[in-house]
């Protein structure tokens, strides 16, 4: 007996099917009308199957009416292509289906707010607002293919090096781990209010306390974000891992595996590094301008004061005399020609500066190398040649330059480093490159003249508590992130588990004893208890997906993301509430001032 809707999915016939008689179910992806013979491309999940119907088929004019989109069920007999008419991009592109059978499942009520056939470039908000149109185009559905498979991987890889899968709560206690948390207002204790965690974070660490060694968990988070290209601004998943007894090597030898095995799975075409090297925090932004660098750009910025200090440079020079400014060097091979300084000149200027100063080297009439534009010549021939030598470069090469605080100017450097080469066709293409990027430091100041944790406030800082005895800032911390190609993939951190170097950690951020005991009161209390040495880190499973999808935006790898405004076109959301819901849990709107 026939099933009700298939007997095949549209990518499961063949030659081998010739002469039998089948059933399909799926979308019409498109109608083509031959004069007298009318062909249909059925898709579903797995593929396309063409299907005809020509006039002598019992539902030749039952199928003129039918349109893209619309959903149908097929009853015919497969026949064998025409050997000039095999599609080879199609798996069923040898057969067809002569349709004797129609049945209409779904159909589309008046026309399509967007194509679903071709690539049609449509707003976003349009997509957004029709997210299940859009999921139904090949490269999104793909795209979310993709996202599964490596969901299903990572799984089986961390099963694989013995870690053990557990869940973790979703409404909590509100923690300041970085972001602002979305509130959930309890409806039996009026005026309290949950929680959404930022990440497992407390959870996890509680997790080995509780004696279990190695934990994983493709966990949900939630945080009250700015949106970025690279960044959801409600949710997103990690791949959350938690270790016991151990240091950070051993966290980076059980990750690399997991993350390398799963880029050379879903990445075939591309080369992946697996020298994964260890980047100081301070050197990546002297280097690279960045704390996720871009390590398949070779260039390597480096600081030049010394060449610039009481030179003929006279702004440079003049600017090196405040103590903390620096100038910066941004080497550019092969880009020494007055046409590629005055292209990244104007790149400056569009990044706000008024420009860049230069060098550049190229053979003068006497057939020698020589330096040329403003900086060299105020600079002279010895100080010139000692930053040609420093830097590697020669002739059809160039240099620029940066200067001031390095945190003003540092990530414009890091942007021109990139830019620079992007257009010299320096930065390798088809691979991807990883650093561990380590020694972040424990503190920041804050714009108000305070000091605040500058990554996780669960870091264990290098030193233990005698670190915490002098100046915060020159504390580092057992943190790191891992970079790839310039995104940050994972951050992570050896544990702080030693209530007495909590408690002190915090008192320098401003937090006393008690606002600890409110806020983390279950772990400070669990690590009294007896707390093993344990560490982790959190893999971004959205920006994973983006890499290997080759997406730039992170809401092409999202099922059914937020659009920039953090709303949901789709279902309506936010949505103001109900005056009843308000009502139970004890809550009245007040109109902002």
């Amino acid at each position: 007996m026939m099933h009700a809707y298939r007997s095949h999915t549209c990518a499961a016939l063949n030659t081998a099917h010739v002469g039998q008689e089948v059933r399909l179910s799926g979308w019409v992806h498109r109608v083509r009308d031959h004069g007298g013979v009318l062909f249909i491309d059925l898709r579903d999940h797995y593929g396309i199957t063409q299907v005809l119907a020509d006039s002598d088929s019992p539902v030749f004019a039952a199928i003129e009416k039918i349109r893209a989109e619309w959903v149908i069920c097929i009853d015919g007999k497969v026949k064998a292509r025409d050997a000039s008419l095999v599609n080879p991009k199609l798996a069923t592109g040898e057969i067809e289906v002569y349709a004797t059978g129609l049945t209409v499942l779904g159909a589309v009520d008046g026309d399509l707010p967007m194509p679903v056939f071709g690539d049609v470039d449509y707003p976003e908000e349009t997509r957004l607002t029709y997210r299940f149109l859009d999921l139904r185009r090949d490269k999104l559905h793909n795209n979310m293919m993709l996202r599964s498979n490596v969901v299903r991987s990572i799984r089986n890889r961390m099963w694989a090096q013995g870690f053990n899968e557990f869940q973790t709560p979703i409404i909590t206690a509100s923690s300041p781990e970085g972001a602002r948390d979305f509130l959930v207002p309890s409806r039996l204790h009026p005026g309290k209010f949950y929680a959404l965690p930022q990440a497992p974070q407390q959870f996890k660490q509680l997790i080995m306390v509780s004696g279990f060694d190695r934990y994983f968990q493709i966990a949900p988070c939630f945080r009250d974000e700015d949106p970025r290209a690279d960044r959801s601004p409600t949710d997103f998943y990690q791949l959350d891992i938690e270790m016991s007894f151990v240091t950070q090597d051993d966290v980076f030898a059980a990750v690399q595996p997991v993350i390398q095995g799963i880029f050379k799975e879903f990445a075939p075409g591309k080369k992946v590094y697996s020298d994964w090297v260890k980047i100081p925090y301070r050197d990546s932004l002297k280097w690279y301008g960045s704390d996720k660098p871009d390590l398949r750009n070779p260039i390597k910025m480096a600081d030049v004061s010394d060449h610039f200090r009481g030179s003929g440079f006279a702004i440079f020079a003049k600017l090196l005399e405040t103590e903390g400014n620096e100038v910066r060097a941004i080497p550019a091979p092969t880009g020494g020609i007055r046409k590629f300084a005055d292209r990244m000149n104007a790149f400056a200027q569009k990044e706000g500066l008024p420009g860049m100063g230069y060098i550049f080297w190229r053979k003068a009439e006497d057939g020698t190398t020589e330096a040329a534009g403003p900086i060299a010549k105020a600079l002279g021939d010895e100080k010139t040649e000692a930053i040609r030598v420093e830097l590697g470069l020669a002739e059809g090469d160039a240099v620029f330059f940066l200067g001031g605080k390095p945190e003003v100017f540092e990530s414009i450097a890091g942007k021109a480093r990139n830019e620079i080469g992007r257009e010299l066709g320096l930065t390798e293409q088809n691979c991807f490159k990883f650093a561990w990027i380590v020694d972040f430091p424990m503190y920041e100041k804050t714009d108000e003249g305070g000091i605040d944790f500058s990554h996780n406030p669960f870091s264990m800082p290098q030193g233990g508590l005698e670190a915490l005895q002098g100046d915060p800032l020159k504390v580092y911390a057992y943190q790191y992130d891992l970079a790839c190609n310039g995104y940050e993939l994972i951050s992570g951190g050896i544990r702080n588990h030693k209530p007495e170097i909590m408690y002190k950690a915090f008192e320098l951020a401003g937090y006393p004893n008690s606002e600890v005991d409110k806020r983390f009161g279950g772990m400070v209390k669990a690590f009294k208890y007896g707390a093993p040495p344990h560490g982790g880190c959190a893999a971004g499973i959205d920006r994973i997906v983006m890499l290997l999808a080759d997406e730039a935006n992170i809401r092409e790898v999202i099922m059914f993301p937020m659009n920039q405004r953090a709303e949901d076109l789709l279902m309506g959301a936010p949505s103001e509430p109900m005056l009843k819901q308000l009502r139970e849990l004890n809550l009245r709107v007040v109109p902002k001032e």
